[in-house]
Order: C-alpha cells, then sequence, then structure tokens
C-alpha cells in the first residue's frame, strides 16, 4: 500500500477542489431545478427568462469561471479565494429569476468559510464571515431599495448555514490548536522528566566516586609511612576517580539547563535509587533475560572488543537501550528484537535496537517515527553527551532505534 493510499480521501483534496466540486454540484442542482425529470409532471423551478438566452449563458459561463479562478486561489491566498467565490454567487443568480442568492450558488462560499475559520487568524476569519453576510444583505437590500421582490427566507437560510459553517471551523481550529499545545507540554514534560532521571543517576554516579575517594584516602593515610608504595597506589586511585567524576560532571552540567519541574512525577520508578549502584552496559544480559520473559526475544551482539566507558555514557547507553527495548515490548508487536553495540570506533559507541514488525496475531500500536515520548527522553538524553539519535520504520518493516555516543579520548572505568 502506498503512502498516499493511506490518507484519507478528504486529505487528499484540497479546500480548492473541494470549493470548485461544491460550485459545480450547486450548478447542477440549479439546473435540474429547472428540469422536468422522470416521474414529474413539471419542473420545480420556472426557468427565467433570460436563463437559456445568450446572455444569461454569458453569464453563467463568465460566472463559473470565476468560481474556478476562486477556487484555484483558495489554498494560497484564501481572501481574495473567497472574494472570487462571492462574484461568482451574485452573477450567477441574476439569469436565474430569482429573489435572493440561491443556497446552491452558495455551497463553495461555505467551502471558503469553512477553510478560512479552520486555518486563518481569527481576525481574517472574522473579516472574511462579515464579507460573506455583507453580500447576502447587500442583495437583499438592492432589491428592496429597487422595489423588488426579496428572497427573505431564502436569505436567511443561506446566512444561517454560512454562520453555522464558519463556528464549526473556529471550533476545529480551537481543537487543533488545543491538541498541539497539549503535545507540545506533553514533550517538554518528557524533557523534563528525562532530565530529572538523568540528575539523580548523576548523583549516584558521584556519590558512589567520591566514595571509592574517601575509601582510597583513608587507607593511603593509615599506609603513608610504613607502606608508601600503597599510599602512592591508593592516591593514584583517587586521581582517576577524581579525573572521571570531574569529567562526567562537565560533560553533563555543561548541556544540562536548569529546568522547573514538579517534584514528584507520577509513574516515575527512576526515583527508586537501585541498591547495586547505577546499572551500565554489563547489565545487557540480565536485560535480555527479563525482556525474553515478559515474550519478547532480545538478541545481544557486541561488535569488536569492549571499550572502557566513563560512568555516564556507560549509563546513557544502557538506558538508552533499555528504554528502545521497552518500546519494542509495548507497542511494535514484534516477538523479537536485536541489540547490537559496537565498539570497532575508540571515539564512538554505535547503538542499535531493532525489530521486525508486528509478529503473526500481535498488534502494533507505534504510529511512526517520533510519536512516541520515550523517544524524546532518549533524544535528549543522547544529546545531553552530544550524541547522535534516530529513530523510524525500517525499509523491510519493523523499526530501527540508533545512538552515536561519543567516548572521550582516554576514557577509562570509575
Amino acid at each position: 500500500m502506498s503512502a498516499s493510499s493511506a490518507v484519507p480521501l478528504r486529505e487528499r483534496v484540497t479546500p480548492g477542489r473541494w470549493a470548485a466540486l461544491a460550485w459545480l454540484a450547486g450548478l447542477l442542482f440549479t439546473v435540474l431545478l429547472r428540469m422536468r425529470l422522470p416521474g414529474q409532471e413539471e419542473a420545480d423551478v420556472l426557468v427565467g427568462v433570460v436563463f437559456l438566452r445568450w446572455d444569461g449563458l454569458t453569464m453563467l459561463a463568465l460566472a463559473t469561471a470565476l468560481a474556478l479562478r476562486g477556487s484555484a486561489l483558495l489554498d494560497r491566498r484564501a481572501t481574495a479565494g473567497l472574494g472570487h467565490l462571492l462574484a461568482a454567487a451574485v452573477l450567477c443568480s441574476l439569469p436565474l429569476g430569482v429573489t435572493a442568492i440561491p443556497l446552491a450558488q452558495y455551497l463553495a462560499v461555505d467551502v471558503a468559510l469553512y477553510t478560512i475559520a479552520v486555518h486563518r487568524p481569527r481576525k481574517e476569519s472574522e473579516r472574511a464571515v462579515l464579507l460573506a453576510v455583507g453580500v447576502v444583505l447587500g442583495h437583499l437590500a438592492v432589491r428592496l431599495l429597487a422595489g423588488w421582490s426579496a428572497g427573505t427566507t431564502t436569505a436567511l437560510a443561506v446566512l444561517s448555514t454560512a454562520g453555522a459553517v464558519w463556528l464549526f471551523g473556529r471550533s476545529v481550529r480551537q481543537n487543533r490548536l488545543h491538541a498541539e499545545e497539549t503535545r507540545v507540554r506533553t514533550a517538554e514534560q518528557a524533557v523534563v522528566a528525562e532530565r530529572l532521571r538523568i540528575a539523580r543517576e548523576m548523583h549516584d554516579t558521584v556519590a558512589h566516586s567520591i566514595g571509592i575517594v574517601a575509601l582510597q584516602a583513608g587507607a593511603a593515610r593509615l599506609v603513608i609511612d610504613k607502606r608508601p608504595e600503597l599510599a602512592r597506589e591508593a592516591l593514584g586511585e583517587i586521581e582517576t576517580a577524581s579525573r572521571e567524576t570531574l569529567a562526567g560532571l562537565r560533560r553533563m552540567l555543561g548541556a544540562l539547563r536548569a529546568a522547573d519541574a514538579p517534584p514528584d512525577i507520577p509513574g516515575d520508578t527512576a526515583a527508586e535509587p537501585d541498591p547495586s549502584g547505577p546499572p551500565g552496559l554489563d547489565a545487557l544480559d540480565r536485560l535480555a533475560e527479563t525482556t525474553g520473559a515478559a515474550g519478547v526475544r532480545v538478541t545481544v551482539r557486541r561488535v569488536g572488543a569492549p571499550l572502557p566507558l566513563p560512568p555516564d555514557v556507560d549509563l546513557s547507553a544502557f538506558r538508552v537501550l533499555q528504554e528502545s527495548v521497552t518500546n519494542v515490548v509495548r507497542h511494535s508487536g514484534a516477538d523479537r528484537c536485536t541489540i547490537t553495540v559496537d565498539h570497532r570506533d575508540p571515539e564512538t559507541l554505535a547503538l542499535t535496537v531493532e525489530d521486525p514488525g508486528p509478529a503473526p496475531g500481535r498488534r502494533n500500536e507505534r504510529t511512526g517515527a517520533g510519536s512516541g515520548y520515550g523517544l524524546v527522553g532518549m533524544r535528549e538524553r543522547v544529546g545531553l553527551l552530544h550524541g547522535e539519535f534516530t529513530a523510524g520504520p525500517r525499509p523491510g518493516g519493523g523499526f530501527r532505534v540508533t545512538a552515536h555516543l561519543p567516548v572521550p579520548p582516554g576514557a577509562a572505568p570509575a
């Protein structure tokens, strides 16, 4: 199935084409009203004197040309398109021998009003509906001032329809704006939640490193007189742990901006401290085992010799893989996925998680790349380490998440 065929027809047809179809449908209806159709003794509406003359047909042709021109303008210059359609409605009513602009000639105008109400700012939308109402009232006033009969009830029906269409369009616009604001706020909350989680994990990592420094300093103080070589070794460990901790803090805090957030985020299980310490890539096998128990088989592939990673890079790599696998379990409908950890480039850690797509009998709840807020959190985490993150459908089906995390030169585990 092609991408265009998956889009509903009402979304593939532009507003200008809908307006043109509405005009042609209204014109056809107008003609049929003036013809005796099968089963009728006579036509519903008497043919006007000018309707079948050359001048009447000329006015109908000019009105149709104006309407089609207005329909073409509607997608680019909506107000100008509306003006053409209003002029066409007035011109088309002249040879019909009617006392007011018929509703059939106002269908294209209603399409234009709806389009402007949905897509244009409020002031432009209000000017458009006032113009549409003014044309109907002006046409009615001219007939009354000239002493001709005026179809007041027909005009009221046209005005009521135009007002209802405009109000419906404004309602649709408000709903769309509200949905977009909600989406933006939810994405911002997901980013803030991920930053709070990163901050908590960084706190645990720093606390772990400071604990090592304190133990090594105490050991050095005890043996500095009797075993100076052991004291030198302890001081070396202190120096290594301190440098790694400071480097991780610089990388993280240099990119992590302060953000206001509520003190407690419901459903954020990361707030609970892990008694075994922050996880890293060495916990991938345990992740695969627990995911397999949930019904999704995980294959872990390691390419190249494992590199020594700073704690923040190691932790972020695991979190990205963990969230990606969680998305496979919750949304993909797949019964298996593959994790690839590529250590071949000493300056970059490459991570990939891919699944083949929904298995038979399983539902796929994934709606597209970037639609989930788990992806927002992963992108934020990778961005804070100045890495690259991509997520999207695979060419052959399924979904793929990739991340490239830079590895600082000379990095060593704390």
